[in-house]
């Protein structure tokens, strides 16, 4: 199925490859620091903001259930707390605790090392090519700020 092409693969097949290359390395990081790769996420997440559960669900794209267990684990870790939604009384914001913020900084730090490590082999020019290449991607199919550039993170 393969073939030799001079090393070169196709948008579909590098972007594929390139998510499950993120993916292990943040769960790789994660797993460092005691997190499954959804805390890890979630806590890079509640960095910017308290979100509530919907918003929270939608941007980590899990079912209700799959969100209220995660948060659940997470409250009982001390990562995590629920608090009352300023706008709705019927609703939960989740924020981070002290203890998450911490463990949040230090592994979103970990992990951001660790990505950049990736684009090594490239020259500035391509990291900043493949970065607007891949800024396009994500702004033209709405994907959640889920993650932000280091520099702009807080």
């Amino acid at each position: 199925m393969s073939k030799d092409d001079g090393g070169r693969i196709g948008t579909v097949a590098a972007l594929v490859r390139s998510t499950f290359l993120v993916n292990a390395v943040y769960t790789d990081s994660a797993r460092e620091y005691g997190l499954t790769q959804q805390q890890g996420q979630l806590l890079c997440v509640l960095m910017a903001q308290p979100y509530g559960m919907s918003e929270l669900g939608a941007m980590l794209g899990l079912a209700k259930s799959s969100l209220t267990g995660l948060v659940d684990r997470s409250e009982r870790n001390g990562l995590v707390e629920r608090g009352p939604d300023p706008r709705d009384s019927r609703a939960v914001r989740v924020s981070l605790t002290r203890q998450g913020a911490k463990l949040a900084d230090g592994f979103y730090a970990e992990t951001c090392r660790r990505v950049e490590r990736l684009t090594e082999g490239l020259t500035p020019a391509e990291r900043d090519t493949l970065a607007a290449l891949l800024g396009r991607v994500v702004t033209d199919n709405e994907v959640p700020t889920v993650f932000v550039e280091p520099d702009s993170a807080r």
